[in-house]
């Protein structure tokens, strides 16, 4: 079985130990109770985007690089079938990544569901930019502290170096296109 096979709270242990870190230190070092990363490594709970990146960002790794698979000498693909998508979102947030196994790619896209009352959680924060298209359904965007509401057929572009989260507070479920630079936010 390979690393990302793995559940994806045993992969964090995995890698966390790997570092040679302590549940203790990955928590100081990431903002998050020591609690929250036993749960989590235990998989009694998927974190949001936004913890599972203050993790990875104690362990030098993106979203899209935790949850990849290994790539061996293949030729980067040119069609990425719908059961390729790698799915990075957790908590009623589907975000799947549409990756060709390019290692170095100069930008990235998601195919995103929001399902009612979903949130991204805590603020996003990570250089780049990202422009987004709502397919269906409604959604609600914090960008700075400044909330904007998008319904279906509207589009953003946004800074991500800026403090960003996504709400559905509707009740149907939200699907957004986003295409980010850089490919490995």
């Amino acid at each position: 079985m390979n690393d990302a096979a793995l559940a994806p709270g045993r992969r964090l242990s995995q890698i966390r130990q790997e570092l040679g870190l302590s549940q203790r230190r990955a928590a100081e070092l990431s903002g998050l109770t020591h609690s929250a990363i036993s749960t989590i490594e235990q998989d009694k709970v998927s974190p949001a985007v936004s913890t599972l990146q203050k993790l990875l960002k104690v362990y030098g790794l993106s979203l899209s690089e935790f949850f990849s698979e290994p790539k061996g000498n293949d030729a980067p693909k040119v069609i990425v079938r719908q059961e390729d998508l790698v799915e990075i979102g957790s908590q009623g947030v589907s975000l799947k990544l549409v990756d060709n196994g390019q290692a170095q790619r100069s930008i990235g896209m998601l195919l995103e569901i929001y399902q009612p009352g979903a949130s991204t959680g805590e603020k996003l924060r990570h250089p780049g930019e990202e422009t987004g298209t709502l397919l269906e359904g409604e959604i609600t965007l914090v960008v700075n502290g400044q909330p904007y509401h998008l319904n279906a057929g509207e589009s953003y572009v946004i800074d991500t170096g800026l403090p960003h989260s996504f709400t559905n507070l509707s009740a149907q479920p939200c699907r957004i296109v986003s295409a980010h630079t850089p490919a490995n936010f």
